[in-house]
């Protein structure tokens, strides 16, 4: 009998365990030249045209016309014109009041404590708009 001869298989190399970076390179470049191409068409600038600022004076407020304030004091309470009101008495006395001014000028304006919850100018806002109110707005210091 003969002796058969044994043969294994060598790899050719050792695994190559380093980076390649030829195809980074070419991502990289390639990004470079889109932002080269790019950047330049961003630098666009839009014309615009402000309005003109002026010093107009107020219009001069009617003497009879009389500015409802609802304030909220830091407890809570509500008050019509620095006089404090019931939550109860609200929303009917601010209805007899603003049923009694013309379309177009039921203005309500609210004050509000710091301290005062959010909660209850939700609630104000919303008995004034029951009560006929057009337009609220809110003073600031």
């Amino acid at each position: 009998m003969r002796a058969q001869k044994r043969s294994f298989v060598r790899p050719q190399a050792d695994v190559n365990s380093d980076i390649n970076v030829t195809p980074l390179v070419d991502v990289v470049l390639v990004l470079l030249i889109i932002f080269m191409v790019l950047t330049p068409l961003m630098n666009k600038d839009l014309a615009v045209q402000l309005p003109e600022q002026t010093e107009a004076p107020a219009p001069p407020s009617r003497p009879d016309e009389k500015l409802w304030v609802v304030g909220l004091t830091p407890e809570g309470k509500l008050t019509l014109n620095d006089e404090p009101v019931d939550d109860a008495d609200y929303v009917p006395r601010l209805k007899g009041i603003l049923e009694a001014r013309p379309r177009g000028q039921r203005h309500v304006f609210f004050k509000m404590a710091d301290r005062a919850g959010y909660g209850r100018l939700v609630a104000a806002l919303d008995g004034a708009k029951a009560a006929g109110a057009e337009e609220l707005g809110v003073l600031t210091e």
